[in-house]
């Protein structure tokens, strides 16, 4: 039965679809079956992993608001499976309002996926409104990625806040993953202070694997392909296959 992650921070900008995307490819180098579900309106993770967002039908919209069947939405690439995403769902968050049980309604959807996979990803979208407690409804752990820049730890608290809520109401046994240092540039005081500071935040709770600032990771999106693609022998590739392994060995572990 899969470990369903929400990767989520409500900030913009920090490497939430980046992670995903890279993260679902280097667990499937590492041969295992991973999900990645694209829950952000956007649908930038859909297009990362060569997804066509406009043509792939259903999608997760279909499946929240028009009950299409999950197994049908899911398409299978070289680098993981994809449950897509379109502009569609950016209404979603309203429509769900009408629908029994809509805090819920992701997790039914993953449930009948769950069975097939070791792994599933959930890209979030940067906000904290129904889409994102869906997620957090769903998930059985969150991965934070948090951004060697200043102001990384804004909004963080709300996160946290958001995150006791739908434990106290709606997902007791919700955990946190890991913390994820993303865009480090070991050459500035700035990215070591922020990495101290976050490890002061989190003690025991950030991963040993750090995502340095690296010009493919920006550049593979737009070729429709996962760094581990795209560059192989990257410093972003690196970096994310040791992530990979690292989240492979701490549940073999326990």
């Amino acid at each position: 039965m899969a470990r369903i992650i929400a990767v989520v921070n409500q900030k913009g900008g920090v490497g939430k679809t980046t992670t995903t995307v890279n993260l679902t490819a280097a667990l499937t180098a590492l041969g295992q079956r991973v999900l990645l579900c694209d829950f952000d309106p956007q649908a930038n993770a859909t297009s990362g992993m060569g997804v066509d967002k406009n043509t792939a039908s259903p999608n997760i919209y279909d499946v929240l608001i028009n009950e299409a069947d999950p197994k049908r939405g899911v398409v299978s690439t070289k680098y993981g499976d994809v449950l897509p995403s379109n502009k569609a769902l950016a209404g979603a968050g309203v429509e769900m309002i009408a629908i029994d049980n809509r805090e819920n309604l992701l997790k039914s959807a993953l449930e009948q996926l769950a069975p097939s996979y070791g792994y599933i990803l959930i890209d979030c979208p940067p906000s904290l409104e129904l889409l994102t407690v869906n997620a957090l409804c769903a998930a059985h752990t969150l991965l934070v990625p948090v951004q060697c820049e200043y102001y990384a730890l804004e909004g963080l608290s709300d996160l946290l806040a958001t995150v006791r809520l739908v434990k106290r109401k709606l997902n007791p046994k919700l955990a946190l993953e890991g913390v994820l240092l993303t865009m480090f540039d070991s050459r500035t005081n700035l990215s070591l202070q922020v990495a101290e500071e976050v490890k002061r935040h989190f003690p025991g709770q950030v991963y040993a694997t750090v995502i340095p600032r690296n010009v493919r990771l920006s550049e593979a999106p737009s070729h429709g392909k996962p760094v581990t693609a795209y560059d192989p022998y990257s410093r972003g590739s690196e970096a994310y296959s040791a992530l990979a392994q690292e989240i492979v060995s701490i549940h073999t572990k326990g």
